[in-house]
């Protein structure tokens, strides 16, 4: 019951929980406090609506931008508090004592301040905006960006400009229960005083010298820097902060490039979810920014996702453009017709070039690059399940998707299904439950019965964890959760200036320090092997954030249950068994000629029909018929693993950026016989055509 409560009231934890029942009922009991009138509870009512509100906030609760919503927000509670402040002091028979307009006063005069100082957080922040942000790229040396304010006077601004009555509440309250009015006055002078001098503390941060230069001149510098680097391969990327893993996806293989390369964003939401990469990263949100920037050097653009702003790029022609996904399945994504617009279309393998052909959305086969897929690296083969290890199977469906195709995803129809019969399997298995990020975010039906799955993991997951049955090594996984804080903690440490300052100074001093890059990335891999060591392996587990990633969990896992995605095509370069759910009830056979990715799987039906098959194949690999078909759709949809992809890949980003070297040479051949004959008919006057009639003055 406390799970389902947590997930309908949208926060985190039981703590959070706890606090936003503890807030809603402040209020009313603030109101009963003050009709009473009592000065104890009232002042226990509003420490406990300040505290939970304080605790919510600092923990970003879902809750909080619902409140606002509802005409609830941040500053509405702290009026009502203070209104039902002024009532109690009335209901105290004090309306008449110098307390009570006092008190009035007071409050009229501290949201009298609220105007400045919002007016000046907003303006300090617009002031600091840069039209480009920056990640690894030199800027400091070409402009000068000062410091960005402190982080206590900007950081939660409101909130902290609101917890300033304090003061003047606790010195009122104090006062009408000690009958001492001067101690309600001292509290009210401490919070106009520091009303006051948080809103100055804000001004110096105007002054010229604390705000980064112009549009023109942080351009200018960005220019210069493209210039000096000469970037020649760009990733390019826009879109929602939940897509941030598309492009996270290809970090490490940017990395990896023979070229120089460079990233391009154009969300700020995205660059603030980037994973770490050693490559410049440029975000820019405005178009006509982007296409004034010198990128006259790029030879090649890759691209991972089909959107609108792709535009402002594909329009630049002496570099070619290349549609390289996020993702290779056979779901309709995989050819939108939009592809035709890039020079070139790259897949993984055959499979993707056969896609478009049967499709026919007008992308030429001549157009299609097989580059196998590079990321796929830290996926391990599969060598069978390891001794005295229960076998583990990871279920990992995709989103509901843009329309109400029941082929979409299995959450709907065959989730809950699929769950039962695997947390209920006799040979016992565990069970993870990864769904996709965007899972719900555009059906509530898909959203609730996400939650309903996650519901039945965590209560399966309870009841073997009291069979007796199940037994652990407590004191390994209290060594290895200890190890996982010990990780965080230093993670924390590496990554906290993250938090400091502003998207100005971000910029500034967003040069990569190769050491700690590399330092991180390593305790990553220390942290995900103490993840699984700090839980028993057969225990369920509901796995909803970006850590563990996917590709671990692939590692963790013996077999998957998924739906038509590009999380089959990734899993099927482990070589492990694998399950894919007929959703939409085609059959076995027509849903196999309509989608590549399942001709070496597992079908399964909407009632979890044919699991069975699955885990025989886990638990008897020399007996599983379906291992010789995995190994050719494999090489069919991935490509041959020799060369390694990243060389394919590089090999493919060089032989483009020829083919795009090659066009540029030839409009400049084409070009350059122009410019003398236009320079000659400037020089030499113009020879009159005779008008109609006209003899001329040379007779004849």
């Amino acid at each position: 019951m406390l799970t389902t409560a947590i997930r309908v009231a949208r926060v985190g934890t039981a703590a959070e929980l706890a606090a936003a029942v503890l807030m809603m009922l402040g209020f009313p009991c603030l109101m009963l406090a003050a009709l009473l009138p009592s000065v104890p509870a009232f002042a226990a009512a509003a420490a406990v609506t300040y505290l939970a509100d304080h605790y919510l906030h600092r923990k970003g609760s879902y809750l909080i931008s619902r409140l606002s919503k509802v005409r609830a927000g941040l500053s509405i509670r702290f009026l009502i508090r203070q209104l039902l402040l002024i009532l109690l002091l009335a209901r105290l028979s004090l309306a008449d004592d110098l307390l009570y307009f006092g008190a009035i006063a007071c409050f009229i005069a501290f949201y009298g301040l609220q105007a400045p100082h919002g007016a000046l957080t907003v303006l300090i922040r617009n002031r600091r905006r840069m039209p480009v942000v920056a990640r690894n790229v030199d800027l400091a040396s070409r402009i000068r960006i000062p410091d960005a304010p402190p982080r206590f006077l900007m950081h939660r601004a409101a909130e902290k400009m609101l917890h300033l009555d304090v003061p003047a509440v606790a010195g009122i309250l104090l006062a009408a229960a000690t009958d001492e009015p001067l101690t309600g006055f001292v509290g009210m002078a401490v919070t106009i005083l520091l009303g006051t001098l948080y809103v100055a503390a804000l001004v110096p941060s105007l002054r010229p010298r604390n705000i980064p230069p112009g549009a023109e001149t942080v351009l200018e510098a960005v220019d210069d820097w493209l210039r000096e680097y000469r970037p020649e391969t760009v990733l390019y990327f826009s879109g929602s902060k939940e897509s941030a893993y598309q492009v996270n996806m290809w970090l490490e293989t940017m990395e990896q490039l023979d070229t120089r390369p460079l990233i391009i964003l154009r969300e700020r939401v995205i660059l603030q979810s980037l994973a770490p990469t050693t490559v410049p990263v440029l975000c820019v949100p405005g178009g006509v920014h982007l296409m004034n920037l010198d990128l006259s050097t790029v030879r090649v653009a890759l691209y991972p996702a089909n959107v609108g702003k792709n535009i402002h790029l594909l329009r630049v022609p002496t570099m070619k453009h290349v549609f390289i996904g996020h993702g290779d399945s056979d779901k309709l994504a995989s050819v939108n017709p939009f592809s035709k617009v890039y020079d070139e279309v790259w897949t993984a393998g055959r499979a993707g070039r056969d896609r478009y052909a049967v499709a026919d959305v007008g992308v030429r086969d001549e157009d299609i690059v097989e580059v196998g897929r590079p990321q796929l690296a830290p996926i391990r083969p599969w060598e069978g399940v390891p001794e005295g290890r229960m076998p583990t199977v990871l279920y990992a469906p995709t989103w509901e998707g843009w329309d109400d195709n029941p082929g979409n995803t299995s959450i709907l129809r065959a989730g809950e299904n699929i769950v039962r019969r695997l947390i209920t399997a006799e040979p016992a298995v565990r069970l993870l439950y990864k769904p996709h990020p965007f899972t719900g975010t555009r059906s509530p039906e898909a959203k609730a019965a996400h939650e309903r799955i996650a519901a039945l993991v965590e209560q399966a997951a309870a009841e073997r964890a009291a069979d007796p049955r199940f037994t652990a090594d407590e004191e390994a996984q209290a060594r290895a959760r200890a190890e996982l804080a010990r990780i965080e903690a230093r993670l924390a440490e590496l990554t906290g200036d993250a938090e400091k300052g502003d998207e100005a100074e971000a910029t500034r001093d967003g040069l990569v320090d190769v050491a700690r890059h590399e330092e991180i990335a390593r305790l990553r891999a220390e942290w995900n092997t103490a993840y699984w060591r700090s839980f028993p392996d057969w225990e369920h587990r509901v796995i909803t954030g970006p850590e563990p990633p996917l590709y671990d969990c692939f590692n963790a896992s013996d077999a998957l249950v998924s739906d038509i995605s590009s999380v089959v095509s990734d899993f099927i370069a482990s070589g492990k068994p694998y399950a894919v759910t007929d959703s939409a009830e085609l059959g076995a056979e027509e849903f196999k000629r309509q989608n590549t990715a399942v001709r070496a799987a597992v079908i399964l039906t909407n009632s979890a029909a044919g699991l069975d098959e699955l885990l025989d194949a886990v638990r008897s690999p020399e007996t599983d018929p379906l291992a010789g078909d995995r190994r050719e759709l494999k090489r069919y949809l991935l490509g041959p693993d020799e060369p390694p992809p990243i060389e394919q890949f590089n090999h493919a980003v060089k032989q483009l950026a020829l083919r795009a070297e090659s066009r540029n040479i030839r409009q400049r051949a084409q070009l350059a016989p122009a410019a003398p004959e236009s320079e000659l008919a400037e020089a030499v006057p113009v020879q009159r055509v005779p008008a109609a009639g006209d003899s001329g003055t040379d007779g004849g």
